[in-house]
């Protein structure tokens, strides 16, 4: 009998309008179709919807949801502002991003903010360029790996 392995479980989290995690939610279905289950998690109900509207199989809002999540999936991708306590605007509570960084899963953070913060060696790239590299970098092995 053979053995058939369960789709990954991956967390893509957005907050604010949620244009960040349905971009991504779009490219990652489109590689990987069903190898892989798209969780949409977003810090208000709108990110949410945007991110359901995009392909995502399963979808939650707010600090309850993300921080039970987390700690159930493979990985989480999002921008870096997830693990950043009072970002978007103060909607990543800080029990969000103790939540996210703490949690075993491997964390694909994409370098956008709009903070007062600089990253530095960090070259800017459109969410596009961002979103093909999260596809064909660590992503790849997460997917890929029995």
């Amino acid at each position: 009998m053979e053995s058939k392995s369960l789709p990954k479980k991956i967390c893509i989290i957005d907050g604010q309008g949620g244009g960040i995690g349905a971009t991504l939610i779009k490219y990652i279905k489109e590689a990987y179709g069903e190898s892989v289950e798209l969780i949409g998690l977003g810090t208000n109900a709108i990110a949410t919807a945007q991110m359901l509207k995009s392909g995502a199989n399963k979808g939650a809002s707010g600090e309850n949801a993300i921080c039970r999540t987390v700690y159930e999936v493979d990985c989480i991708i999002g921008p870096i502002t997830i693990s950043w306590a009072n970002s978007m605007l103060g909607e990543v509570t800080p029990k969000i991003a103790e939540a996210i960084t703490s949690c075993p899963a491997l964390k694909i953070l994409l370098p956008l903010s709009q903070e007062r913060i600089e990253l530095v060696g960090v070259s800017k790239e459109p969410l596009p360029h961002l979103v093909q590299a999260v596809i064909a970098g660590k992503l790849k092995e997460v997917v890929n790996h029995v």
